[in-house]
């Protein structure tokens, strides 16, 4: 008795005790640091006047930064994996604030692209994703609002440090900024790895049937038709959300008639909303369902481009359609991470989290490209308003894959058979050759019959 009392609490005392209110201070630090590369628009105009660059081959900086960022969600699981969560986010950290003090040393537009656009956002998208992922590994019972809160804080850092970015450029000017901006940032993720343990318990928590959800490997994941409805989506959800962060100020110019002034505070509205967004929705996902959030915000997402496209907009109904646009793209790319773990289990989720959000990188480049091709905003509202209609119906309509459960279920009923013939066999060890009990002894092969 003594032994088998033993053995089953053996397990529990090998398991670190972890205080995980830690691991959500480090996990907030983190991504607080690197949702600063959101401030990016502050530093366009400034280097255009000091250099004498064209203001939209500086803005191209940005567009770079997304694509690199979104790229190197690839290959972050494999990077932790083999250097751990802790070394690759400090690491990460390092790479960012280095790839923003050299930023302050350029004089070329090709050299900024290299380090602001390329470096920096690899960086950045590395840190993110793990960080991101391994949160939610240590809350498999909530995860909406991990990821709620994990990218609510990348969104609280980019509002936080428009002030600060936007001071020390005024005061110090563009390149003195880019230095102490890198200097802080290092800082802050360097400090916030050290506070981030890894999960080690990364199996698919039990269903409301007590099955196991299967934990799908990135090729496993890429033969199921989920994996690219789920990728239309997030695609239509970022593309919605990054051309107007990228084009707002234009847009309220031109379309409602407002002075640049006035139009500019619109900016300030979408990273108050966007962070709004992230902190209501997720959490919201847990309780309601994820995929009724998602298509409830893709639903706002369409009406509120229709009123851009074709309503008389005034003050009100212009900044009432910004809010709801940046409010629904912020709880979008909140929701996702925890859809692609309820649909292909926690173990992996980084790496598969990380093909879907290919979507992040394409969606910021996409609708530049067809507003350029159809020639303004309202075509290109068009194409983002059919997106979300075709979105909403995935939405509506997309249901996890059903091997997922009956695989595990298959390999539950393997699990129970070979329990069923363990228990079985000792049986048959503590019997005799008439059934009787023969105090444990085995019965030799050799001379079985005798």
């Amino acid at each position: 008795m003594r032994e088998g009392i033993d053995m089953k609490i053996a397990p529990d005392q090998t398991l670190p005790k972890v205080n995980r209110l830690w691991i959500v201070i480090g996990t907030v630090i983190v991504q607080m640091g690197l949702g600063t590369i959101y401030t990016w628009s502050l530093f366009n105009q400034p280097l255009a006047d000091k250099f004498g660059w064209e203001l939209g081959s500086t803005a191209m900086t940005f567009s770079i930064t997304s694509f690199a960022l979104a790229f190197a969600t690839l290959f972050s699981g494999k990077l932790q994996d083999k250097f751990g969560i802790r070394g690759l986010i400090a690491a990460s950290g390092i790479l960012l604030g280095i790839g923003l003090m050299l930023s302050s040393q350029v004089t070329s537009l090709g050299l900024l692209y290299v380090v602001a656009g390329v470096i920096v956002g690899y960086a950045d998208g590395t840190a993110y994703m793990t960080s991101l992922s391994n949160l939610i590994k240590w809350f498999p019972k909530h995860k909406g609002l991990m990821s709620g809160v994990s990218v609510g804080a990348y969104g609280t850092g980019s509002l936080i440090f428009k002030y600060i970015n936007g001071a020390m450029i005024e005061s110090r000017g563009v390149s003195q900024a880019f230095l102490i901006w890198g200097i802080i940032v290092l800082a802050m993720v360097v400090f916030g790895s050290l506070l981030v343990r890894e999960a080690s318990n990364t199996a698919s928590p039990l269903s409301a049937s007590g099955v196991r959800a299967k934990d799908y490997t990135v090729k496993e994941m890429l033969k199921t038709k989920q994996a690219y409805l789920l990728f239309v989506v997030f695609f239509t959800a970022c593309m919605s959300g990054l051309y107007l962060i990228g084009s707002v100020k234009d847009i309220g110019v031109r379309l409602a008639g407002l002075d640049v002034a006035t139009a500019a505070n619109a900016v300030a509205m979408i990273a108050i909303f966007n962070t709004a967004g992230r902190l209501i929705l997720g959490p919201l996902s847990d309780k309601v369902g994820r995929l009724r959030v998602v298509s409830g915000a893709l639903l706002v997402t369409f009406a509120a481009v229709m009123v851009l496209s074709f309503a008389t907009l005034t003050y009100p109904l212009f900044f009432t359609s910004v809010a709801a646009i940046a409010f629904c793209f912020g709880g979008n790319i909140t929701v996702f991470p925890a859809i692609v773990s309820d649909f292909f289990g926690l173990k992996n989720q980084g790496k598969n989290y990380g093909v879907i959000y290919q979507g992040f990188g394409l969606g910021a480049l996409s609708a530049s490209f067809i507003a350029a091709l159809l020639g303004g905003f309202k075509p290109t509202f068009l194409v983002i308003g059919a997106l979300c209609v075709i979105s909403f119906l995935i939405a509506v309509l997309v249901k996890a894959p059903k091997a997922d459960v009956q695989t595990a279920a298959a390999e539950e009923s393997s699990a129970e058979a070979i329990a069923r013939q363990e228990a079985a066999g000792k049986e048959t060890q503590t019997k005799g050759p008439h059934g009787k009990d023969s105090k444990g002894m085995r019965l030799n092969p050799q001379t079985k019959g005798m």
